[in-house]
């Protein structure tokens, strides 16, 4: 652990200083994380290339072309690697998430709830950020996370459609970018711990570009997320839609 919060700090970038000592301060800082994580009046695409690593299946890479549109509240991420995978992708579109089998040739309803093709990252974890909305900040201290300086937010959902109930993000007070956040069950149970170890400022909003989700109940289970290629060029309304991802896989 003492390692991998090593490589968070070195990677981290650096902001304007930011603080939290009440609650409503830590809704402010809510407020900025959704504000700088989402793109308003642009679109976003990428390539993600995602390390599964599990102790009893092994190590597996996959790699995902992921789309989004902030503004409706869409994306779409279909899977090129592993060929036994290829061609399989989730599309979110109405608040209703796909998941299109290209054996079968069937869209079947899934859950953002659900774990991302077996890895432990979620669905959840590809869309914009709606942290706001989504939860309240019940508590706020101070704290370190290796020799920085972060502020520590406790969170308490506000609707059952959210992934995790409750969280406790960790963020810089250099600025507000989460650095880590400890995802945990309804009765308290820590499920997953998530690292967010780089970010790169794109058109002025940041993106966590290497990012680790650690399974906290199998020992030594863990999914590493790298992306790329990242474009804020305009995406056809088209390619959010189920024609799309019949199309190329034909």
């Amino acid at each position: 652990m003492k390692k991998i919060i090593t490589i968070i700090f070195i990677a981290a970038v650096t902001f304007n200083s930011a603080f939290a000592t009440t609650i409503e301060e830590g809704t402010e800082i809510l407020k900025i994380i959704d504000s700088q994580s989402n793109f308003e009046g642009s679109d976003f695409s990428a390539t993600l290339s995602m390390i599964s690593e599990d102790p009893e299946d092994g190590i597996e890479k996959t790699v995902v072309y992921q789309f989004r549109d902030d503004d409706d509240d869409k994306f779409l991420l279909l899977i090129k690697e592993p060929t036994i995978n290829k061609g399989q992708g989730y599309l979110l579109i109405d608040d209703n998430l796909w998941f299109y089998d290209p054996d079968s040739r069937k869209f079947s309803h899934t859950s953002m709830k659900e774990q991302f093709n077996d890895s432990d990252a979620n669905n959840s974890d590809f869309t914009s950020s709606s942290l706001l909305e989504d939860y309240n900040v019940v508590a706020v201290e101070e704290g370190k996370l290796g020799s920085y300086d972060v502020n520590i937010l406790s969170l308490e959902a506000t609707n059952n459609e959210v992934t995790y109930p409750f969280q406790e993000i960790y963020v810089s007070k250099q600025g507000t970018v989460t650095l880590k956040k400890e995802e945990f069950s309804k009765s308290g149970t820590l499920l997953r711990t998530s690292y967010y170890t780089k970010y790169k400022l794109v058109d002025g909003n940041y993106v966590a570009t290497y990012m680790i989700f650690q399974d906290e109940l199998i020992e030594g289970k863990k999914t590493t997320i790298q992306i790329s290629n990242i474009s804020t060029d305009d995406i056809p309304d088209s390619v959010f839609t189920k024609s799309y991802i019949e199309r190329v896989n034909n």
